[in-house]
């Protein structure tokens, strides 16, 4: 993963866990590591081994979507924002596919850049579900 698409309490995945991280570091070698931890353990390792996690229906119900339209060609999950929905397109070509705010189609296949840009919009973390993250309101 690239270091500068990392802020503190992305979700990420290393070794088939998740992790949420709690701080960035570079190394006197220039090498960039992560603190992360989860209800198991709290490791430091190298930046770039640990892996993103993709976007699916359970994670969007954790993030606090709910389906509201459903086809042979669709699904739509929105949150409780009027102007914030993610559309998974169920066709092989997959245009319309993800993340909608305003009505503007934006590049979001990851939990960690959905964070981010939610954190940008509303300067807070989104609530998670099923307790993978508590945040502050």
């Amino acid at each position: 993963m690239n270091v500068a698409d990392l802020k503190i309490k992305n979700l990420v995945e290393y070794k088939n866990q998740i992790y949420t991280i709690t701080e960035i570091f570079q190394s006197v070698e220039k090498e960039y590591f992560v603190h992360i931890e989860n209800d198991i353990q709290r490791i430091s390792v190298p930046a770039d081994s640990i892996k993103p996690i993709k976007i699916t229906e359970e994670w969007l119900e954790r993030l606090g979507f709910s389906r509201t339209f459903s086809s042979d060609q669709s699904i739509r999950y929105e949150r409780p924002e009027a102007f914030i929905k993610y559309d998974i397109d169920l066709s092989s070509r997959k245009i319309l596919e993800g993340l909608k705010i305003y009505g503007n189609a934006i590049k979001c296949r990851y939990i960690h850049e959905f964070q981010n840009i939610f954190s940008c919009l509303f300067g807070k973390d989104p609530s998670l579900h099923y307790g993978y993250l508590k945040t502050e309101s």
